[in-house]
């Protein structure tokens, strides 16, 4: 992967606050800027044009009175942002400053972003198994992979967590919080769900020429059977739009949620004279299977909902997919049932006191307005289905159901879909 390309990733940058910071000419900055795009962005004569325009609007005063280099380069960015999804700018004294007597506290050394990549789990914050057997990896970014070191521990992070979710029936991957990365990682997490001889990869067009965003070594044992779910938000950006987009595209996973930032140009940060970094996109992505990318429009979702609604509805479609095939397990249909009662906000069949009660070894009360199931030490709360069913928070693949008589409980049944069952007559009240 080109060095220009290696990284996509869209973050803010906080800069420390200083008592007293010198003064800049927002004009002069604004050339300085407008230079850089114009030396660096991947269409020289778009560059031309974006370079100008900041430039026109320098000139008639739009920025006049900023006298902050970080005030400059906050309004820098808000003219640039709806140009080019990646185009942004920060700013840092010139010459750092190394120590200045002016600064409130001394600053933090730099910490290089493979460090931080390896303190953030190289971009897996999350993978586990979801009652009903299905697979959640949760990435907070795409971190960068060098193919050529067989121990490379970014990827050995995908191949752990590929290799934990393997025998799941469907795989959902969260990227509602993820601002990119590496198209390094993205490359072979695609490889990891299609054939290798896909002609599905992104071709970054640069002024150097092309490149393909297909990994420098495919994954050896490729998935292309099970569902894959991708959720999305409004902060899904650059790489973290690549992964779905071309999944998508391919026709290899249903994408959940809403629609994405819209950042499909990855670049790198180049620094002026007067200690601007300005982040240039060098390169745009186009996708062999459509034609085009996700820069401006976003990832479109194949299931609009609320960002925080993703999960579970991609749950719901992971469960209806596997009851129309032979790969359903035996408590699909339980797990399927317990969160649609939890959209539709069932009610139980009568007032909770009418289950309440001891049944031999268990106790039934009322608490804070939800039943609550002990045995020994162990507690649970009892979420109605609907009836006289309930099932304990946390545990869909399970049942908790009551014989009732005269609008008492005579009876408690529990009941697992792996086929374990007991049943509790109602004992008496001490």
């Amino acid at each position: 992967m080109n060095v220009g390309l290696r990284q996509f990733a869209l973050f803010l940058s906080l800069p420390l606050l200083l008592a007293a910071a010198p003064s800049v000419d927002p004009r002069e900055s604004a050339s300085e800027v407008a230079q850089a795009i114009e030396e660096n962005f991947y269409d020289p004569a778009l560059g031309r044009q974006i370079g100008e325009g900041l430039r026109d609007a320098a000139s008639e005063g739009k920025f006049d009175g900023l006298t902050s280099g970080y005030a400059v380069a906050e309004a820098l960015s808000a003219e640039l942002g709806p140009l080019d999804g990646h185009l942004r700018v920060r700013w840092t004294e010139p010459s750092a400053a190394q120590a200045d007597a002016t600064q409130t506290e001394p600053r933090r050394p730099a910490v290089s972003w493979r460090e931080r990549e390896r303190r953030a789990g190289w971009g897996f914050t999350q993978a586990s198994i979801l009652p009903g057997n299905i697979a959640l990896i949760e990435m907070s970014g795409f971190a960068d992979i060098d193919f050529a070191d067989p121990a490379d521990p970014a990827r050995g992070a995908a191949d752990a967590a590929l290799k934990l979710t393997a025998d799941a029936d469907a795989v959902i991957f969260d990227l509602r919080q993820n601002g990119g990365g590496s198209p390094a990682m993205v490359g072979y997490l695609v490889s990891a769900f299609t054939s290798a001889d896909a002609d599905i990869y992104n071709v970054f067009h640069s002024r150097e020429g092309t490149e393909s965003e297909a990994p420098g070594e495919f994954h050896p044992r490729p998935d292309l059977k099970r569902p894959v779910y991708i959720l999305t938000s409004k902060l899904t950006a650059s790489a973290a739009e690549a992964f779905p987009y071309t999944l998508q595209a391919a026709d290899r996973a249903t994408i959940v949620g809403e629609a994405t930032r819209g950042a499909a140009n990855p670049g790198g940060e180049i620094e002026t004279a007067s200690g601007y970094f300005v982040f240039v996109p060098f390169g745009t992505p186009v996708n062999p299977v459509t034609g085009g990318n996700w820069e401006g429009t976003g990832v479109a979702v194949d299931i609009a909902v609320a960002a925080d609604e993703a999960l579970a509805t991609a749950q719901k479609a992971a469960f209806e997919t596997l009851m129309e095939t032979e790969n359903a397990g035996p408590e699909t249909a339980w797990v399927l049932e317990a969160l649609k009662a939890e959209e539709r906000g069932v009610a139980p069949a009568r007032p909770l006191a009418a289950y309440s009660g001891h049944f031999g070894s268990s106790d039934v009360t009322v608490e804070e307005g939800a039943l609550t199931l002990r045995r020994g030490v162990r507690s649970v709360r009892l979420r109605p289905l609907g009836g006289d069913s309930f099932y304990p928070e946390g545990q869909p693949e399970r049942r908790v159901r009551f014989d009732v008589a005269e609008d008492r409980a005579t009876a408690l049944e529990r009941e697992s879909a792996f086929g374990s069952f007991s049943r509790s007559e109602r004992t008496a009240e001490n």
